[in-house]
């Protein structure tokens, strides 16, 4: 049972994924779109991963490890870019990602 012993990390996967995808549709609404262009391409490419990591785990995959770690890079990098910016969606997304990255790193058996 793959997905009951990885829950927290999926859970945190899940969560994260649903804070960048809102936080990408948020930054759209912003007065400098253009300036949250890089945000947005982060956001998107993290809740994707985190998507996918969320389903890997689920199913217990071979790859699951691999696909965590990933995962957690791309946290990283996204909570920092979303650091960055006031907006109250971003930090919330921000928070979100600095979880799911130590979770993914827990679970891939990686430190930061």
């Amino acid at each position: 049972m793959a997905h009951q012993e990885h829950r927290s990390c999926i859970e945190a996967c899940i969560r994260c994924a649903q804070e960048c995808e809102y936080c990408a549709d948020a930054c759209l609404s912003e007065k400098d779109v253009k300036m949250m262009a890089e945000c947005i391409r982060l956001d998107r490419d993290c809740a994707e991963i985190c998507w996918t990591a969320a389903a890997f785990m689920s199913r217990g995959s071979q790859f699951m490890n691999d696909v965590c770690r990933v995962c957690a890079d791309v946290c990283e990098a996204c909570g920092a870019e979303c650091r960055k910016h006031e907006a109250e969606h971003c930090q919330r997304c921000a928070d979100a990602c600095e979880q799911c990255e130590e979770e993914c790193r827990r679970m891939a058996g990686v430190s930061a």
